[in-house]
């Protein structure tokens, strides 16, 4: 898409998938036993707390259990997790760094802080610390679900796709990793395997949000334009207001010959997101053919401002102003286009340059 990239967001998904009750706090070798009755007491009570997601009581309840047993594996571990999702994200690194070298051979603390490192943003630690956690407990599904987001995170596609591929195997009803799954092979150029895996997470859960955008994308890459239409119309049905989707729709409507269509939907998706360079070029030249001259150099001219390195729009625009007798300016443009016609390489990989 003319480096039309539009990723999905990546937050953790540790809120789904780590799913702790007070005796999955406690090394898994270590049943529950007996303790300080005042320290149990308030295990309960921090797990009481995250299980209502009162993460502010939770962070209170567990750091008074750590204060009075810090060798107690299962108020680190509480006080983490309540660090972790109450956004206290320093604390969080802080403390899990103390926590695995207290305990080397704890997967859940070391999956809880590489979360706490993604979210701060510091992927190369949340990767170490992931995993680690992955060879020492390679059968969670959380885990190689947050080592893939790491890796989405920064367009790693293939290595993304390997770690869904193992949690997919572990939990094959997980409809959000079908769809990743899916966005990994698309960007890696499997673009057939990723229409597979949207249509099964779609199976799913009809109404999973951007999954018929993602497939639509899909359809769209192999110039399957009418299917893709039929997928972006039924993501705007949910998502009327989102302007990826809506230049996407306007995009397709436009390669099809729908030029009314393209117009509805690339007007808005422009007023949504006028940062959009991709959707002003659509317009503009959805506006040219319509013989709306005018309007088209306005909407090339903003393009423009916002890629100026892009011959196309200087193309499109040279036509316009043709079109409205700015003969003068109109050649300028032309010869700007061939300038930067001459500049442009040969670009490798999908022809369509499309990704998502």
């Amino acid at each position: 898409m003319g480096q039309r990239t539009r990723q999905m967001s990546h937050q953790t998904h540790g809120s789904l998938y780590v799913v702790i009750v007070l005796c999955a706090l406690l090394l898994p070798a270590i049943p529950c036993q007996s303790q300080d009755p005042k320290v149990e007491r308030l295990l309960k009570q921090g797990q009481a707390a995250l299980d209502t997601e009162d993460f502010a009581t939770a962070v209170s309840v567990f750091e008074e259990a750590e204060r009075l047993a810090p060798e107690n594996l299962a108020a680190n571990r509480g006080l983490l997790m309540s660090y972790l999702q109450s956004g206290r994200l320093t604390d969080a690194v802080d403390l899990g760094k103390k926590a695995v070298t207290r305990w080397p051979n704890d997967a859940q603390l070391r999956h809880w802080l590489g979360l706490a490192y993604f979210k701060k943003k510091t992927n190369e630690p949340a990767l170490e610390a992931l995993k680690r956690s992955e060879e020492l407990d390679s059968s969670q599904f959380g885990i190689h679900f947050d080592i893939a987001l790491v890796w989405l995170s920064q367009e790693q596609y293939s290595p993304a796709a390997d770690e869904l591929e193992k949690a997919i195997q572990l939990n094959s009803s997980d409809a959000l990793a079908h769809v990743l799954l899916g966005r990994a092979y698309q960007n890696s150029n499997r673009t057939v395997k990723a229409i597979k895996e949207f249509q099964t997470a779609l199976k799913m859960k009809p109404n999973l949000p951007l999954a018929h955008y993602h497939l639509g994308f899909a359809y769209a890459s192999l110039g399957r334009d009418q299917e893709a239409i039929a997928e972006y119309q039924k993501e705007i049905a949910h998502s009327p207001d989102n302007p990826t989707v809506l230049y996407q729709l306007g995009h397709s409507l436009l390669e099809t010959g729908d030029g009314k269509g393209a117009l509805t939907s690339l007007r808005k998706a422009v007023e949504l997101d006028p940062q959009n360079q991709d959707a002003a070029y659509d317009l503009g030249k959805t506006l040219l053919l319509a013989n709306d001259a005018p309007a088209a150099v306005a909407a090339l001219r903003h393009a423009i401002e916002l890629k100026p390195t892009n011959p196309s729009a200087h193309y499109q625009l040279s036509r316009a102003l043709e079109k409205s007798g700015q003969k003068e300016e109109a050649l300028q443009e032309r010869q700007r286009f061939a300038e930067l016609k001459k500049k442009q390489t040969k670009s490798g990989g999908m022809a369509t340059a499309r990704s998502q």
